[in-house]
Protein backbone atom coordinates (compact mmCIF):
# COMPACT_ATOMS: atom_id res chain seq x y z
CA UNK A 1 0.00 0.00 0.00
CA UNK A 2 0.98 3.57 -0.61
CA UNK A 3 1.38 5.84 2.05
CA UNK A 4 0.24 9.64 1.77
CA UNK A 5 3.60 11.80 1.74
CA UNK A 6 2.94 15.69 3.03
CA UNK A 7 6.17 17.72 2.83
CA UNK A 8 4.31 20.45 4.08
CA UNK A 9 2.75 19.89 7.25
CA UNK A 10 3.30 22.92 8.43
CA UNK A 11 2.33 24.81 5.22
CA UNK A 12 5.28 27.35 3.82
CA UNK A 13 6.68 27.75 7.75
CA UNK A 14 9.11 24.99 6.74
CA UNK A 15 10.38 25.84 3.59
CA UNK A 16 10.91 29.89 4.26
CA UNK A 17 12.83 29.13 7.04
CA UNK A 18 15.36 25.92 5.42
CA UNK A 19 15.77 28.27 2.45
CA UNK A 20 16.82 31.26 5.19
CA UNK A 21 19.14 28.23 6.35
CA UNK A 22 20.43 27.89 2.74
CA UNK A 23 21.48 31.61 2.28
CA UNK A 24 23.19 31.99 5.97
CA UNK A 25 25.59 29.07 5.47
CA UNK A 26 26.26 29.90 2.06
CA UNK A 27 26.78 33.48 2.59
CA UNK A 28 29.00 33.25 4.93
CA UNK A 29 30.91 29.86 3.13
CA UNK A 30 30.99 31.97 0.10
CA UNK A 31 32.60 35.16 2.19
CA UNK A 32 34.75 32.99 3.43
CA UNK A 33 35.94 31.35 0.31
CA UNK A 34 36.74 35.10 -1.43
CA UNK A 35 38.77 36.01 1.80
CA UNK A 36 40.39 32.71 1.49
CA UNK A 37 41.25 33.80 -2.12
CA UNK A 38 43.35 37.39 -0.09
CA UNK A 39 45.79 35.60 2.03
CA UNK A 40 48.66 34.07 2.15
CA UNK A 41 48.59 30.07 2.26
CA UNK A 42 49.42 29.50 5.61
CA UNK A 43 46.12 31.56 6.46
CA UNK A 44 44.26 30.00 3.67
CA UNK A 45 43.44 26.54 5.22
CA UNK A 46 41.73 27.81 8.16
CA UNK A 47 39.55 30.45 6.31
CA UNK A 48 38.82 27.46 3.47
CA UNK A 49 37.95 25.28 6.51
CA UNK A 50 35.55 28.05 8.07
CA UNK A 51 33.86 28.58 5.27
CA UNK A 52 33.42 24.67 4.33
CA UNK A 53 31.96 23.96 7.67
CA UNK A 54 29.79 27.15 7.45
CA UNK A 55 28.02 25.95 3.99
CA UNK A 56 27.93 22.13 5.11
CA UNK A 57 26.30 23.19 8.48
CA UNK A 58 24.05 25.69 6.70
CA UNK A 59 22.68 22.94 4.42
CA UNK A 60 22.25 20.45 6.54
CA UNK A 61 20.13 22.46 8.98
CA UNK A 62 18.39 23.74 5.75
CA UNK A 63 17.85 19.70 5.42
CA UNK A 64 16.27 18.92 8.67
CA UNK A 65 14.25 21.94 9.17
CA UNK A 66 12.53 21.11 5.56
CA UNK A 67 11.76 17.82 7.15
CA UNK A 68 10.49 19.01 10.42
CA UNK A 69 7.61 19.85 7.68
CA UNK A 70 7.89 15.84 5.98
CA UNK A 71 4.65 13.67 7.56
CA UNK A 72 3.99 9.93 5.88
CA UNK A 73 -0.09 9.88 6.97
CA UNK A 74 -0.44 6.57 7.60
CA UNK A 75 3.14 5.60 9.82
CA UNK A 76 4.92 7.99 12.43
CA UNK A 77 8.52 9.06 11.09
CA UNK A 78 11.61 8.46 13.56
CA UNK A 79 15.04 9.12 12.50
CA UNK A 80 18.46 7.07 13.16
CA UNK A 81 20.86 9.64 15.24
CA UNK A 82 23.45 7.91 13.82
CA UNK A 83 22.74 8.23 9.92
CA UNK A 84 21.60 11.71 11.05
CA UNK A 85 24.61 12.63 12.21
CA UNK A 86 26.93 11.07 8.99
CA UNK A 87 25.12 13.19 7.04
CA UNK A 88 26.48 16.42 8.94
CA UNK A 89 29.82 14.98 8.76
CA UNK A 90 29.55 14.05 4.85
CA UNK A 91 28.31 17.39 3.86
CA UNK A 92 31.18 19.19 5.83
CA UNK A 93 33.55 16.90 4.33
CA UNK A 94 32.74 16.61 0.41
CA UNK A 95 31.95 20.59 0.46
CA UNK A 96 35.70 21.30 1.60
CA UNK A 97 37.32 19.54 -0.38
CA UNK A 98 35.39 21.06 -3.52
CA UNK A 99 36.21 24.31 -1.84
CA UNK A 100 39.54 24.01 -0.94
CA UNK A 101 40.24 22.41 -4.56
CA UNK A 102 38.99 26.20 -5.75
CA UNK A 103 40.76 27.92 -3.06
CA UNK A 104 43.91 26.72 -4.15
CA UNK A 105 43.77 26.04 -7.68
CA UNK A 106 41.32 28.98 -8.70
CA UNK A 107 37.94 29.32 -10.01
CA UNK A 108 38.13 28.64 -13.58
CA UNK A 109 38.67 25.59 -15.77
CA UNK A 110 38.79 22.28 -14.65
CA UNK A 111 39.45 23.49 -10.84
CA UNK A 112 36.03 25.18 -10.74
CA UNK A 113 34.24 21.79 -12.54
CA UNK A 114 35.79 19.30 -10.56
CA UNK A 115 35.70 21.42 -6.89
CA UNK A 116 31.87 21.88 -7.78
CA UNK A 117 31.00 19.03 -8.94
CA UNK A 118 32.17 17.12 -5.38
CA UNK A 119 30.14 20.18 -3.34
CA UNK A 120 27.37 19.27 -5.35
CA UNK A 121 27.57 15.76 -4.90
CA UNK A 122 28.18 16.46 -1.18
CA UNK A 123 25.00 18.15 -0.71
CA UNK A 124 23.10 15.63 -2.65
CA UNK A 125 25.34 13.04 -0.66
CA UNK A 126 23.65 14.54 2.88
CA UNK A 127 20.08 14.97 1.54
CA UNK A 128 19.73 11.44 0.17
CA UNK A 129 21.90 10.00 3.27
CA UNK A 130 20.22 11.84 5.73
CA UNK A 131 16.87 10.54 3.78
CA UNK A 132 17.91 7.00 4.48
CA UNK A 133 18.31 7.74 8.29
CA UNK A 134 14.42 7.89 8.44
CA UNK A 135 12.83 4.99 10.05
CA UNK A 136 8.93 4.41 9.49
CA UNK A 137 6.55 1.39 8.91
CA UNK A 138 7.69 1.11 5.35
CA UNK A 139 10.05 1.63 2.28
CA UNK A 140 11.20 4.46 0.52
CA UNK A 141 11.14 4.26 -3.01
CA UNK A 142 12.70 6.94 -5.87
CA UNK A 143 11.86 7.73 -8.86
CA UNK A 144 15.34 7.26 -10.85
CA UNK A 145 14.91 10.27 -13.38
CA UNK A 146 13.92 12.77 -10.57
CA UNK A 147 16.65 11.90 -8.46
CA UNK A 148 19.21 12.37 -11.01
CA UNK A 149 17.71 15.71 -12.11
CA UNK A 150 17.81 16.66 -8.29
CA UNK A 151 21.87 15.85 -8.65
CA UNK A 152 22.15 17.72 -11.66
CA UNK A 153 20.46 21.07 -9.89
CA UNK A 154 23.02 20.51 -6.35
CA UNK A 155 26.03 20.02 -8.81
CA UNK A 156 25.18 22.92 -11.05
CA UNK A 157 24.03 25.62 -7.97
CA UNK A 158 27.66 24.84 -6.32
CA UNK A 159 29.86 25.92 -9.73
CA UNK A 160 27.70 28.74 -10.19
CA UNK A 161 28.13 29.47 -6.47
CA UNK A 162 31.79 28.93 -6.31
CA UNK A 163 32.66 30.53 -9.52
CA UNK A 164 30.98 34.10 -7.50
CA UNK A 165 33.11 33.31 -4.62
CA UNK A 166 35.89 33.45 -6.98
CA UNK A 167 35.35 36.48 -8.68
CA UNK A 168 36.20 38.35 -5.57
CA UNK A 169 34.31 41.04 -5.11
CA UNK A 170 32.02 43.28 -2.27
CA UNK A 171 30.13 42.01 -0.08
CA UNK A 172 26.75 42.68 -2.38
CA UNK A 173 27.92 40.15 -4.94
CA UNK A 174 28.16 37.47 -2.26
CA UNK A 175 24.78 38.06 -0.71
CA UNK A 176 23.36 37.61 -4.59
CA UNK A 177 25.24 34.13 -5.19
CA UNK A 178 24.06 32.96 -1.59
CA UNK A 179 20.89 33.77 -2.20
CA UNK A 180 20.95 32.06 -5.89
CA UNK A 181 22.34 29.22 -4.32
CA UNK A 182 19.77 29.01 -1.14
CA UNK A 183 17.38 28.70 -3.76
CA UNK A 184 19.12 26.03 -5.76
CA UNK A 185 19.54 24.04 -2.67
CA UNK A 186 16.04 24.40 -1.55
CA UNK A 187 15.16 23.33 -5.03
CA UNK A 188 17.79 20.14 -5.14
CA UNK A 189 15.72 19.15 -1.58
CA UNK A 190 12.34 19.33 -2.86
CA UNK A 191 12.94 17.78 -6.88
CA UNK A 192 14.58 15.04 -4.74
CA UNK A 193 11.80 14.79 -1.98
CA UNK A 194 9.20 14.61 -5.02
CA UNK A 195 11.24 11.59 -6.14
CA UNK A 196 10.34 9.69 -2.98
CA UNK A 197 7.38 8.08 -2.54
CA UNK A 198 6.67 5.53 -0.14
CA UNK A 199 5.35 1.86 -0.19
CA UNK A 200 4.16 1.09 3.56
CA UNK A 201 4.84 -2.40 5.57
CA UNK A 202 1.74 -4.01 7.34
CA UNK A 203 3.24 -3.35 10.80
CA UNK A 204 1.44 -0.81 12.76
CA UNK A 205 4.31 -0.49 15.45
CA UNK A 206 6.29 2.52 16.45
CA UNK A 207 9.44 2.69 13.91
CA UNK A 208 13.35 2.33 15.30
CA UNK A 209 14.80 5.69 16.22
CA UNK A 210 13.90 9.07 17.77
CA UNK A 211 10.82 11.39 17.01
CA UNK A 212 11.67 14.90 15.31
CA UNK A 213 11.23 16.59 18.18
CA UNK A 214 13.09 14.55 20.57
CA UNK A 215 16.36 14.09 18.08
CA UNK A 216 16.27 17.13 15.49
CA UNK A 217 15.66 20.29 17.12
CA UNK A 218 18.11 19.30 19.91
CA UNK A 219 20.86 18.33 17.11
CA UNK A 220 20.17 21.97 15.10
CA UNK A 221 21.74 23.64 17.91
CA UNK A 222 24.94 22.74 17.37
CA UNK A 223 25.03 23.67 13.78
CA UNK A 224 23.09 27.34 14.31
CA UNK A 225 25.46 27.78 16.86
CA UNK A 226 28.33 27.28 14.62
CA UNK A 227 26.29 29.53 11.78
CA UNK A 228 26.23 32.27 14.66
CA UNK A 229 30.38 32.39 15.57
CA UNK A 230 31.25 32.15 11.86
CA UNK A 231 28.61 35.30 11.02
CA UNK A 232 30.46 36.80 14.31
CA UNK A 233 34.17 36.48 12.44
CA UNK A 234 33.19 37.68 9.48
CA UNK A 235 31.41 40.80 10.92
CA UNK A 236 34.31 41.89 12.64
CA UNK A 237 36.54 41.15 9.69
CA UNK A 238 36.48 44.48 7.78
CA UNK A 239 37.93 43.08 4.44
CA UNK A 240 34.82 40.58 4.49
CA UNK A 241 32.05 43.43 4.75
CA UNK A 242 33.45 45.98 3.54
CA UNK A 243 34.72 44.31 -0.04
CA UNK A 244 36.09 46.01 -3.12
CA UNK A 245 35.91 45.17 -6.39
CA UNK A 246 39.89 45.87 -6.88
CA UNK A 247 40.81 43.15 -4.27
CA UNK A 248 43.39 41.22 -6.30
CA UNK A 249 44.17 37.89 -5.19
CA UNK A 250 46.93 36.73 -3.21
CA UNK A 251 49.38 34.33 -5.14
CA UNK A 252 49.96 35.36 -9.12
CA UNK A 253 47.24 33.85 -11.57
CA UNK A 254 47.08 34.21 -15.24
CA UNK A 255 46.82 37.86 -16.16
CA UNK A 256 47.19 38.88 -12.43
CA UNK A 257 50.51 41.30 -11.72
CA UNK A 258 52.53 39.32 -8.51
CA UNK A 259 52.83 41.12 -5.43
CA UNK A 260 52.59 39.91 -1.97
CA UNK A 261 50.07 39.74 0.21
CA UNK A 262 50.45 40.52 3.74
CA UNK A 263 48.76 37.08 6.02
CA UNK A 264 46.24 38.97 7.21
CA UNK A 265 45.02 39.95 4.06
CA UNK A 266 44.61 44.12 5.14
CA UNK A 267 47.71 45.34 2.89
CA UNK A 268 50.12 44.44 -0.23
CA UNK A 269 53.96 44.69 0.13
CA UNK A 270 55.79 45.65 -2.96
CA UNK A 271 56.79 42.59 -5.05
CA UNK A 272 60.82 42.04 -5.84
CA UNK A 273 59.46 43.36 -9.31
CA UNK A 274 58.23 46.59 -7.41
CA UNK A 275 61.57 46.87 -5.43
CA UNK A 276 63.53 46.49 -8.18
CA UNK A 277 62.23 49.17 -9.75
CA UNK A 278 62.46 51.55 -7.25
CA UNK A 279 65.82 50.61 -6.82
CA UNK A 280 66.60 51.55 -10.12
CA UNK A 281 65.44 55.01 -10.07
CA UNK A 282 68.89 56.75 -9.22
CA UNK A 283 69.56 60.11 -9.18
CA UNK A 284 70.76 60.36 -12.80
CA UNK A 285 67.86 59.06 -13.78
CA UNK A 286 65.22 61.45 -12.25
Amino acid sequence: MQGTVDGFSYGLVTPLVAYLMACLGGALGLRCTTRSMLVTRSWRPGWLALGSAAIGSGIWTMHFVAMMGFSVRESPVNYDMLMTFASLGVAIVMVGIGIFIVGYRGASGTALFTGGTITGLGVASMHYLGMAGMRLNGKLEYNTLTVAASVVIAVAAAIAALWAAGQVRGFLWSVGASLVMGLAVSGMHYTGMAALSVHLHGATSAPAGDSPASLLAPLMIGPLAFLLLAGVVVMFDPLMVMGKPDWSAAEQKPGIPAHTVHPTGRGRVPGPRSRHHDASRTPQNW
